[in-house]
């Protein structure tokens, strides 16, 4: 018995897996065209396309959300510790960084403007390095 509940506990969790990386593609394709759309596929002045390729964006982004909800559900208890550890190191250093910058360029100490591209790389790189810090301590 529990062969066949440990079977259909990796079933669910490989079913939760493929739908956060069907619901990641989904979303990144519309935001890429709610990005790169008004340049390359409908002229600027029709910003009615503009706004509902946005919509669209928020909407499948709102369903990638349920599909990692769902995905965090379906891993084991290591796994699931080790990326809330590496979640909570990416939202720290976004709330820190993201208010430290908001700080900076109040006090007019910043002499340029931010990329916001950088800082999803920089809380992407923080999420990786700590999942595998993370991954490295528990094994």
């Amino acid at each position: 018995m529990e062969t066949h509940d440990k079977a259909a506990g990796y079933r669910a969790s490989n079913k939760a897996s493929a739908q956060l990386v069907l619901w990641t593609f989904v979303w990144v394709a519309t935001l890429a065209v709610a990005r790169f759309g008004p340049e390359f596929v409908w002229d600027t002045k029709h910003s009615a396309a503009s706004w509902a390729a946005v919509a669209a964006n928020i909407l499948v982004g709102a369903t990638w959300i349920a599909a990692f909800a769902r995905f965090l559900r379906a891993l084991d208890d290591l796994w699931r510790q080790i990326t809330q550890d590496a979640l909570a190191a990416a939202l720290g250093v976004g709330w820190v960084t993201g208010f430290a910058y908001v700080t900076a360029d109040a006090a007019g100490l910043l002499d340029y403007d931010f990329n916001v591209a950088l800082f999803a790389v920089l809380l992407g790189t923080v999420y990786l390095i700590a999942f595998v810090v993370g991954w490295i301590r528990y094994r």
